[in-house]
């Protein structure tokens, strides 16, 4: 049986705590408006378009501004641009800059900048990658006109500028975003509502904001990530407290304003409390996978891959990191439940837990008793229980199982090396996205193949032509055939394995208002009371 342990302390012990990271108690504070709160790890990679990670992706939305965003239709709305136009044959796309844009160095924003922004995030982004294999030029006309020309129309344009979850489209200065995408930022420039504040900046501990005076937001209502960006504080602290219930502790004995990713399965240790908010993250939910490395054994081997989805019960996930039977949902569906790529084509050996069935895979591969190499965030209190159910599954299938525990933070940099396991790589890590985010095969990071895969390697040649005549259909009925096909082959050659959707929630004192759920944490709009 998986238990969480974790600290109950008192409203006197978290004072004294979160003291001694530099910050003071909210009853005490005055002038000017600060917002405290919990973020949903520790902030170490501060590049977003480097690591999807989406603590990195949270940052980025404070501190950096984006040309297109989603509302909470689920429509894209200009932002940054004030203007577009798209030509009769629609080939030739031409945005031009709102007036007023200002880099937190004071220098302008320029076409020129977002030119460069636009190609280092078309490098890592699958979404962009795909927009770039049509583009046949991108240049800035002037110092607020850019122009992009297309080999052939395509649909997705806006959306791949707008796109709302990682990686996030931002805009940095040229001198930034001419920073190879395989090499992290060193400087944190942005044109956001929000400055980062890197003398303050202590790892592990606290990330500190402050309000960009500069800045010049939209007329419209805000909307999900669009509309006016309009900024009602003037700091935030964003305290890393990385026992689940230290930081559960501090919201409800109000030493934190906000907490952006609580437990879902503590949440009720708040939800009767009055000067306690409980609301959902992302109305769609969330979704847990487990990702694999292709690249080296055992994983490499197709019939290996296979044996996990037999071996893997959905349930015993879910129960572990939600509990409440009402705040998840079993869900084999690659692209989400709920959407409109919804699909269980294939999903039979995940959906049917056969244990033997898995071991007889293992054993006709030859790896039963292979050792396995998990990587293990003992610092997400979501994801580390999640880590150790899979380290349980595994071992009950007959692997060898080493669980290497660190910090999310230093995960997400680990993720990235090819080696061996043996040799400071892995084979298997347990993470999760948004809903909004996999919602279709353009979108969905986390399951590219070949050329443009994530982590974990895949490579299904006909996975990669099938998602590119998805991009370009328009008939969607033939849409929805494709969907099915690449569900499918996903799972059969079990690109990752989908491990349930779940509703987690932000919770806050009642003393904020206004807060926008989605999924990612904005702090624009929202207020703080008395």
């Amino acid at each position: 049986m998986l238990m969480r342990t974790s600290r109950w302390v008192g409203a006197g012990a978290l004072a004294a705590l979160l003291a001694g990271l530099g910050a003071t108690p909210i009853a005490v504070a005055s002038e000017p408006t600060v917002i405290r709160s919990v973020p949903i790890g520790n902030l170490r990679v501060l590049d977003p378009i480097w690591t999807t990670a989406y603590i990195t992706r949270n940052h980025g939305y404070k501190v950096w501004d984006v040309l297109f965003a989603m509302d909470a239709n689920g429509d894209i709305q200009p932002q940054m641009v004030d203007t577009y136009t798209v030509s009769d044959d629609g080939l030739t796309y031409t945005f031009t800059l709102r007036e007023g844009l200002l880099w937190h160095d004071g220098e302008p924003v320029r076409a020129a900048d977002c030119v460069a922004s636009i190609r280092r995030w078309a490098a890592r982004d699958g979404m962009g990658q795909s927009l770039m294999s049509f583009t046949e030029s991108l240049e800035a006309v002037d110092d607020k006109t850019f122009t992009l020309q297309l080999t052939e129309p395509i649909g997705f344009v806006l959306d791949a500028l707008g796109k709302i979850d990682s990686n996030v489209p931002f805009m940095m200065p040229e001198r930034l975003a001419l920073t190879p995408p395989t090499e992290q930022i060193t400087e944190v420039i942005g044109s956001g509502p929000f400055r980062f504040l890197a003398d303050e900046w202590v790892p592990g501990s606290r990330v500190v904001y402050e309000k960009f005076e500069d800045y010049v937001p939209r007329d419209e209502p805000a909307s999900l990530a669009a509309g006016g960006k309009v900024v009602h504080i003037d700091r935030i602290e964003s305290v890393y407290l990385p026992d689940a219930g230290v930081a559960m502790s501090a919201i409800a004995a109000g030493e934190i304003d906000l907490h952006e990713s609580p437990p879902t399965d503590l949440l009720r240790l708040v939800e009767g409390n009055p000067n306690v908010s409980v609301i959902p993250n992302d109305p769609q939910g969330f979704q847990l996978f487990m990702v694999i490395n292709h690249l080296h054994p055992p994983f490499d081997d197709v019939r290996v891959r296979q044996a996990l989805l037999w071996g893997i019960n959905q349930e015993d996930f879910m129960a572990t990191i939600v509990g409440d039977p009402t705040r998840y949902e079993l869900c084999p569906a690659v692209f989400g439940c709920g959407g409109t790529n919804e699909s269980d084509a294939g999903s039979e050996p995940l959906m049917t837990v056969d244990v033997e069935r898995a071991r007889s895979l293992l054993e006709e591969a030859g790896a039963l008793g292979a050792r396995v190499v998990m990587l293990d965030p003992a610092d997400n209190s979501t994801l580390h229980p999640a880590a150790l159910m899979g380290a349980q599954a595994l071992r009950r299938m007959g692997f060898e199982v080493q669980a290497d525990a660190m910090d999310w933070s230093t995960l997400t940099q680990r993720r990235a090396s090819r080696a061996a396991p043996g040799e400071g790589g892995w084979n298997i890590f347990i993470t999760n996205s948004t809903a909004t985010g996999i919602a279709n095969p353009l979108s969905h990071n986390f399951i590219r193949n070949c050329e443009q895969a994530w982590y974990g390697w895949p490579c299904e040649p006909r996975i990669v032509e099938l998602s590119t005549e998805w991009a370009l259909e328009t008939d969607q009925d033939r849409r929805a055939e494709l969907t099915h096909e690449l569900q499918r082959l996903h799972l059969e050659n079990v690109s990752y394995i989908p491990l349930g959707q779940y509703k987690p929630a932000i919770i806050f004192r009642r003393e904020i208002t206004d807060v926008i759920p989605g999924p990612a944490i904005f702090y624009w709009n929202l207020r703080k009371e008395g």
